[in-house]
Protein backbone atom coordinates (compact mmCIF):
# COMPACT_ATOMS: atom_id res chain seq x y z
CA UNK A 1 0.00 0.00 0.00
CA UNK A 2 1.29 3.56 -0.88
CA UNK A 3 1.83 5.57 2.04
CA UNK A 4 1.49 8.71 0.39
CA UNK A 5 -2.18 10.05 -0.17
CA UNK A 6 -2.12 10.35 -4.44
CA UNK A 7 -3.71 14.08 -5.20
CA UNK A 8 -6.95 12.87 -7.03
CA UNK A 9 -8.00 15.51 -9.81
CA UNK A 10 -9.43 18.85 -8.69
CA UNK A 11 -7.05 18.66 -5.68
CA UNK A 12 -7.13 22.63 -4.05
CA UNK A 13 -5.48 23.36 -0.61
CA UNK A 14 -7.62 26.24 1.10
CA UNK A 15 -6.65 27.94 4.61
CA UNK A 16 -7.36 31.46 6.10
CA UNK A 17 -3.99 32.35 5.02
CA UNK A 18 -2.88 33.32 8.84
CA UNK A 19 1.18 32.86 9.42
CA UNK A 20 1.95 29.66 10.47
CA UNK A 21 0.07 26.30 9.28
CA UNK A 22 -2.22 28.35 7.19
CA UNK A 23 0.83 29.63 5.11
CA UNK A 24 2.38 27.01 5.31
CA UNK A 25 -0.42 25.03 3.42
CA UNK A 26 -0.78 27.96 0.97
CA UNK A 27 2.75 27.82 0.73
CA UNK A 28 3.30 24.09 -0.30
CA UNK A 29 0.79 24.21 -2.68
CA UNK A 30 1.95 26.79 -4.71
CA UNK A 31 5.90 24.88 -4.55
CA UNK A 32 3.98 22.24 -5.92
CA UNK A 33 1.88 23.79 -8.96
CA UNK A 34 -1.68 23.06 -6.93
CA UNK A 35 -4.69 25.14 -6.45
CA UNK A 36 -5.19 27.22 -3.68
CA UNK A 37 -7.35 29.57 -2.01
CA UNK A 38 -9.96 30.18 0.80
CA UNK A 39 -11.37 32.60 2.71
CA UNK A 40 -9.58 35.36 4.57
CA UNK A 41 -10.88 38.14 6.63
CA UNK A 42 -11.52 41.90 5.66
CA UNK A 43 -8.69 43.37 4.99
CA UNK A 44 -6.51 40.56 4.77
CA UNK A 45 -5.68 40.57 8.38
CA UNK A 46 -3.42 38.21 10.18
CA UNK A 47 -0.86 38.64 13.06
CA UNK A 48 1.99 39.58 11.25
CA UNK A 49 0.06 42.48 8.91
CA UNK A 50 -1.92 41.77 5.58
CA UNK A 51 -1.74 38.62 3.91
CA UNK A 52 0.41 38.97 0.99
CA UNK A 53 -1.54 38.89 -2.52
CA UNK A 54 0.50 35.89 -3.91
CA UNK A 55 -1.68 33.42 -2.03
CA UNK A 56 -5.43 33.91 -3.86
CA UNK A 57 -7.67 34.10 -0.82
CA UNK A 58 -10.66 35.69 -0.53
CA UNK A 59 -12.21 38.19 1.96
CA UNK A 60 -15.47 37.65 4.11
CA UNK A 61 -17.81 40.10 5.04
CA UNK A 62 -16.32 40.90 8.34
CA UNK A 63 -12.49 40.98 9.99
CA UNK A 64 -13.62 38.30 12.56
CA UNK A 65 -11.36 35.17 12.33
CA UNK A 66 -14.11 32.77 12.77
CA UNK A 67 -16.12 33.70 9.71
CA UNK A 68 -13.45 32.69 7.68
CA UNK A 69 -12.24 29.68 10.02
CA UNK A 70 -16.20 28.58 9.09
CA UNK A 71 -16.53 29.13 5.55
CA UNK A 72 -12.99 27.68 5.12
CA UNK A 73 -14.19 24.29 6.77
CA UNK A 74 -17.77 24.58 5.05
CA UNK A 75 -15.98 24.61 1.62
CA UNK A 76 -13.88 22.07 2.16
CA UNK A 77 -14.24 18.20 2.08
CA UNK A 78 -11.60 17.84 5.51
CA UNK A 79 -9.48 19.51 7.86
CA UNK A 80 -6.63 19.07 8.99
CA UNK A 81 -5.63 21.01 12.70
CA UNK A 82 -1.99 21.09 13.05
CA UNK A 83 -0.12 22.08 16.32
CA UNK A 84 3.12 21.06 17.79
CA UNK A 85 1.50 19.74 20.90
CA UNK A 86 -1.15 17.14 21.44
CA UNK A 87 -3.84 19.88 22.94
CA UNK A 88 -5.88 21.36 21.11
CA UNK A 89 -6.54 25.08 22.28
CA UNK A 90 -7.60 28.41 21.09
CA UNK A 91 -8.35 28.64 17.60
CA UNK A 92 -7.65 24.95 17.13
CA UNK A 93 -10.27 24.16 19.39
CA UNK A 94 -12.89 26.28 17.91
CA UNK A 95 -11.76 24.70 14.46
CA UNK A 96 -12.77 21.07 15.76
CA UNK A 97 -15.88 22.53 17.88
CA UNK A 98 -17.13 24.20 13.78
CA UNK A 99 -16.12 20.96 11.47
CA UNK A 100 -18.62 18.90 14.28
CA UNK A 101 -20.75 21.56 14.27
CA UNK A 102 -20.93 21.38 9.94
CA UNK A 103 -20.43 17.77 10.03
CA UNK A 104 -17.35 17.77 8.32
CA UNK A 105 -14.51 15.45 9.09
CA UNK A 106 -11.09 17.10 11.19
CA UNK A 107 -7.57 15.56 12.07
CA UNK A 108 -5.22 16.85 14.51
CA UNK A 109 -2.06 16.56 13.79
CA UNK A 110 0.87 17.00 16.16
CA UNK A 111 4.32 15.55 16.04
CA UNK A 112 3.41 11.70 17.42
CA UNK A 113 1.66 11.60 14.63
CA UNK A 114 3.00 9.70 11.88
CA UNK A 115 2.21 11.42 7.97
CA UNK A 116 0.87 7.90 7.07
CA UNK A 117 -2.10 8.37 9.30
CA UNK A 118 -2.58 11.88 7.04
CA UNK A 119 -2.69 10.08 3.66
CA UNK A 120 -5.28 7.06 5.00
CA UNK A 121 -7.56 10.25 6.52
CA UNK A 122 -7.71 11.81 3.30
CA UNK A 123 -8.14 8.81 0.98
CA UNK A 124 -10.77 7.55 3.65
CA UNK A 125 -12.47 10.82 2.90
CA UNK A 126 -11.85 10.90 -0.71
CA UNK A 127 -10.27 14.96 -0.28
CA UNK A 128 -10.35 16.75 -3.25
CA UNK A 129 -10.13 20.13 -1.10
CA UNK A 130 -8.79 20.34 2.00
CA UNK A 131 -8.31 23.27 4.56
CA UNK A 132 -5.29 23.75 6.19
CA UNK A 133 -5.51 24.84 9.55
CA UNK A 134 -3.81 25.24 13.01
CA UNK A 135 -0.99 27.26 15.46
CA UNK A 136 -0.04 30.60 13.79
CA UNK A 137 3.73 31.04 14.19
CA UNK A 138 4.20 33.34 17.28
CA UNK A 139 2.01 30.43 19.07
CA UNK A 140 4.45 27.95 17.66
CA UNK A 141 7.72 28.57 16.40
CA UNK A 142 8.86 26.44 13.65
CA UNK A 143 5.45 25.51 12.54
CA UNK A 144 5.48 26.66 8.90
CA UNK A 145 8.82 24.28 8.22
CA UNK A 146 7.37 21.21 9.72
CA UNK A 147 3.41 21.01 8.31
CA UNK A 148 5.39 21.74 5.28
CA UNK A 149 7.77 18.82 5.39
CA UNK A 150 4.42 16.41 6.86
CA UNK A 151 2.15 17.35 3.66
CA UNK A 152 5.61 16.43 1.82
CA UNK A 153 5.35 13.24 3.69
CA UNK A 154 2.27 11.97 3.34
CA UNK A 155 0.74 13.48 0.22
CA UNK A 156 2.33 12.60 -3.47
CA UNK A 157 1.57 15.09 -6.49
CA UNK A 158 2.00 12.91 -9.31
CA UNK A 159 2.40 14.47 -12.36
Amino acid sequence: MNEKYVVPTGFKVISGGQSGADQAGLDWAIAHDLPHGGWCPKGRRSEDGPIDTRYQLVETPGANYLERTEWNIRDSDVTLIFTLTDKLDGGSKMTVELADKLGKPWRHIHPRVHPKYIASFLAKHNATIVNIAGKRESLAPGIAKWVAGMLDQSIDVVR
